[in-house]
């Protein structure tokens, strides 16, 4: 086995472990514009074990947002570092109307595109500051996937100065739109992209050459889909009424609050390539997205101590081979739609 290398985000020259931890579960429950978008019910203090053994284990890289459990999972994260944030690479995202008291997200008024980009964005930074404990986070990253370029190019115009300043140290775009990410990241503050890839979720290959191109790292959210490619789910598995997987309608392993056949059908038709050499099929799953390309970073979620060991081990393995790759593409074509 060759261990998985550390990875640097792009020309921001900043090192992380290949492996990261998505701190979107352990917000806990919200609301975003009335809709469920939290995982339900989370144990705090279990959240803050499985963030320190995660360091234990070699993972330095965090990624959390304002949005999630409303500001909550930042208070967390940033209990969990505290004493030990100069091990830590922390990342988080902006652009929302935050209530943490109501654990309430809204899209800013109007079509979030309306008022005072600078003050916005400056605001947010401070909130995310204090929740988090420190005076600086390493990636900031515009969370509004849909917003106009020209308005993101406003944004980024502050992110620049929020570098030169040094309250951030680079920044991003949490987006999958290969155009916008284009006209977004041509200055070298920024040194990120957040895009949605798994082995099961591969249609946006032009991102990755964007990045190779650009020099940006690219960070994958959505890395086991959800909890699907971990082979815990069945066509029967239901979710609380107040984990977003029950009622989102935007995710393709999911419909009317179950996983899909299809996307079970498919996992299963690769399984043996992904649990090879020992791996779970968690670990093939991040495997898989190390062997994609050496920019990305995948940060799949959590809510235990023992879901950050497993994960953390697939950094031992190291990516899946050249060989393994053409097999899993060649599988999935056979299987596709």
């Amino acid at each position: 086995m060759t261990p998985t290398a550390d990875r640097v985000l792009g020309s921001s020259g900043i090192q992380v472990s290949a492996l990261g931890l998505g701190c979107w579960a352990i917000g806990g429950p919200w609301t975003m514009d009335g809709a469920q978008a939290g995982w339900s019910t989370v144990d705090d203090e279990e959240s803050v074990r499985a963030l320190r053994s995660a360091l234990d284990l070699g993972v330095t890289f965090f990624d959390t947002a304002a949005n999630y459990g409303a500001g909550h999972s930042e208070v967390v994260l940033g209990r969990a570092l505290r004493g030990r944030r100069d091990e830590a690479v922390l990342a988080t995202k902006f652009g929302y109307e935050v209530d943490e008291a109501e654990r309430v997200v809204r899209t800013y008024d109007g079509d979030a595109e309306d008022g005072d980009v600078a003050g916005r964005v400056r605001a947010d930074l401070a909130e995310s500051l204090r929740r988090l404990g420190t005076d600086y986070v390493d990636v900031f990253q515009l969370h509004v996937g849909g917003l106009s370029i020209e308005r993101a190019l406003e944004v980024r115009d502050v992110l620049d100065e929020l570098v030169v300043e040094g309250t951030i140290r680079t920044y991003g775009w949490s987006t999958d739109r290969v155009d916008a990410v284009r006209a977004f990241s041509t200055h070298p503050g920024c040194g990120v992209v957040q895009q949605g890839l798994s082995v099961l979720d591969d249609a946006n290959p032009a991102m990755l050459a964007l990045c190779e191109e650009l020099d940006l790292a690219s960070i994958n959210r959505g890395p086991l889909g959800m909890g699907l490619l971990t082979g815990k789910f069945s066509p029967t598995t239901t979710f609380a009424r107040d984990d977003v997987r029950a009622s989102m309608t935007w995710h393709r392993g999911f419909v009317d609050g179950r996983p899909t056949t299809q996307w079970l059908d498919r996992l299963a038709a690769i399984r043996d390539v992904l649990t090879s050499d020992g791996r779970t099929l968690a670990q093939g799953a991040l495997a898989w997205i190390w062997g994609r390309s050496g920019r990305t970073v995948p940060i799949p979620g959590f809510r235990t101590t023992a879901q950050v060991a497993e994960n953390a081990g697939a950094l031992a393995f190291g990516p899946l081979t050249g060989a393994q790759m053409a097999q899993v593409a060649q599988i999935l074509d056979e299987n596709a739609a």
